[in-house]
C-alpha cells in the first residue's frame, strides 16, 4: 500500500464518519418531538428549584484534588500504551515507566507534605 492510498482511505473514513453523524443528527431533528415548557429553562437540583445562582464558584481547596486527579489520570493514559509495547521493548520500557512513576510518586509525597489530603471543613 502506498502512502497516498493510505491517506485517501483515512480521508474517506473521515468523510464517511462525518456524513454518518450528520445524517443521524438530521434524522433526530426531523423525527424528534419538541415540547416548549416554561419549567425547562429554570435551573433545578434533584427535582426542586435551586435557590442558589447557577454560576457558583468552587472553593479553592478543591484545586489540589483536581490536580491530583489529573496527575493520576494522565498516569493511566500513559500506562495503557506502555503495557502494549512492554514485551517488545523489555528492560528499557520498564526503566522508563519506573522513572515516570517515581516522578508522580514524588508529586504525591509533596502534596501529602503540604496537607493536600487533610480533610477540610
Amino acid at each position: 500500500m502506498s502512502a497516498m492510498f493510505q491517506y485517501l482511505v483515512l480521508f474517506g473514513l473521515t468523510v464517511g464518519t462525518l456524513g454518518f453523524v450528520l445524517c443521524l443528527y438530521g434524522l433526530a431533528r426531523s423525527v424528534g418531538h419538541r415540547r416548549a415548557e416554561a419549567a425547562k429553562d429554570v435551573p433545578a437540583t434533584s427535582g426542586s428549584l435551586s435557590r442558589d445562582p447557577v454560576w457558583v464558584r468552587y472553593h479553592v481547596r478543591y484545586y489540589g484534588y483536581a490536580l491530583l486527579f489529573l496527575a493520576f489520570d494522565m498516569e493511566m493514559a500513559f500506562m495503557y500504551p506502555w503495557a502494549v509495547v512492554y514485551r517488545q521493548e523489555g528492560l528499557t520500557a520498564l526503566l522508563d515507566m519506573g522513572v515516570f512513576l517515581a516522578i508522580l510518586f514524588l508529586g504525591l509525597l509533596y502534596g501529602w507534605s503540604q496537607g493536600a489530603f487533610r480533610r477540610q471543613r
